[in-house]
């Protein structure tokens, strides 16, 4: 709402018109609070008097007064005037009749099967896990508890306990997060006036993985990748190698996202982590796998399942027979070949901020998450800045280091 100062002067001088470009627009007066003229881009449409008044609830009702070809300013000031000391009146009355009811304490059992699950279903992509979760361990410690009567001790006991029957800290976190997004629920939803869990302290968890591919790894994985029987799988393990894309991402791809000639991959809005679109870069290598498919110009989706047409659902079971045929890391997931390609990229003298472009990460987490592959580059450019001291001899523990170093071999491709 645009206030104005002298509002007859601005009535006089035709101010009250809409702007190119708007719909409506409101024009406040300013020695009248909640009196406003509406001013609608149509033609036919005159500007109209309207009272903004505050109900018994503490939201907002209007009342409209008339034209401002009915009403002068001064005789929409007077009716207004009026009409607020009559509604402070009734309000008044209608607080000192109707007697103060207790709301009604709703269990925690209630607040999730009628609220909570129908809104996660909306907003989460991981409502089915919420729900396990509460089945679980949430539901039988404090379902049949009103929602007032669960406070901040009572959970941070629960985790504890969890922890202490031998749950991992990671996992004992997911159900004091749920227990916590339920409190902050329940205030914007004017069930508590606070949320009691807020900041809760939750378990130490030290979840970095420092699981990559050397390069001879990444020699023998591509090697099996490229000589597999079970093309498909291996064309989208392929392309993950070369993206960084996440499992889903990929098997979820329409050739309507990707851009052949100008090598973008545009990952809509429903496909991606943050439930926002983003556009990635391709390689070459990774053009070449899409170049080679034979879903080209078959199919909507870039890697079908040849049986049913529609994206693959599950690639687990071959991932782990191609992981065990190549020899690497029986830890070695799929979501780790993300960290695979930042470690080249660092290692190739990338910057943080390429890096989690290619990603498709905030700079934040790609700081904090990749930072520690690229300590070589930090050595190189220190030495860079270092001056020459002649007079000192090579540190015997650099000589020491670089004589424990293993070299790697390169990767051989296997006889035809």
């Amino acid at each position: 709402m645009t206030v104005i100062a002298n509002f007859q002067s601005f009535m006089a001088t035709g101010g009250l018109v809409c702007p190119p470009g708007k719909s409506k627009i409101e024009y406040g007066v300013a020695d009248e609070p909640n009196l406003f003229v509406e001013c609608r881009a149509s033609e036919k449409a005159i500007p109209t008097w309207y009272l903004r008044l505050k109900n018994a609830k503490g939201t907002n009702t209007y009342r409209k007064l008339g034209t401002v070809k009915e009403l002068s300013l001064a005789q929409a000031r007077k009716l207004a005037q009026q009409i607020k000391a009559e509604h402070a009146a009734n309000l008044k009355v209608a607080a000192a009749v109707v007697p103060v009811v207790a709301k009604q304490e709703m269990l925690l059992s209630e607040f999730v099967s009628q609220l909570y699950e129908n809104h996660a279903r909306i907003h989460k992509r991981s409502f089915k896990k919420d729900a396990s979760l509460y089945r679980l361990r949430i539901g039988p410690r404090f379902g049949h508890l009103p929602i007032s009567a669960i406070g901040r001790l009572e959970v941070q006991k629960f985790g504890n306990e969890l922890h202490a029957e031998g749950l991992s800290a990671a996992y004992v976190n997911h159900f004091l997060v749920l227990m916590r997004r339920y409190f902050s629920l329940c205030v914007q939803w004017d069930l508590l006036p606070r949320n009691v869990l807020k900041g809760i302290e939750l378990m130490p968890v030290d979840n970095f993985r420092d699981t990559f591919l050397s390069e001879e790894e990444t020699g023998r994985l591509v090697q099996v990748l490229t000589t597999d029987s079970n093309k498909l799988v291996c064309s989208i393990l392929l392309f993950l190698l070369n993206t960084g894309a996440r499992k889903m991402e990929a098997m979820k791809a329409k050739w309507s996202d990707i851009e052949l000639e100008n090598r973008l991959w545009t990952v809509p809005a429903v496909n991606n982590k943050s439930k926002k679109p983003k556009t990635l870069p391709l390689g070459l290598s990774a053009v070449q796998i899409l170049m080679n498919l034979d879903s080209r110009g078959k199919s909507e989706y870039v890697f079908p399942n040849p049986a049913t047409g529609l994206p693959m659902t599950s690639i687990s079971r071959v991932w782990y027979r191609l992981r065990k045929q190549s020899g690497i890391d029986p830890k070695m997931r799929i979501h780790d070949t993300r960290a695979c390609l930042a470690q080249r990229l660092l290692g190739k003298n990338a910057s943080i901020e390429t890096v989690a472009r290619i990603l498709g990460n905030h700079p934040n987490m790609a700081q904090a998450r990749y930072s520690r592959f690229s300590t070589q580059t930090l050595v190189n450019a220190a030495d860079v800045g270092s001056i020459p001291m002649p007079q000192f001899q090579t540190n015997a523990v650099g000589e020491a280091a670089n004589a424990g170093s293993v070299s790697m071999p390169q990767p051989q491709a296997k006889a035809a």
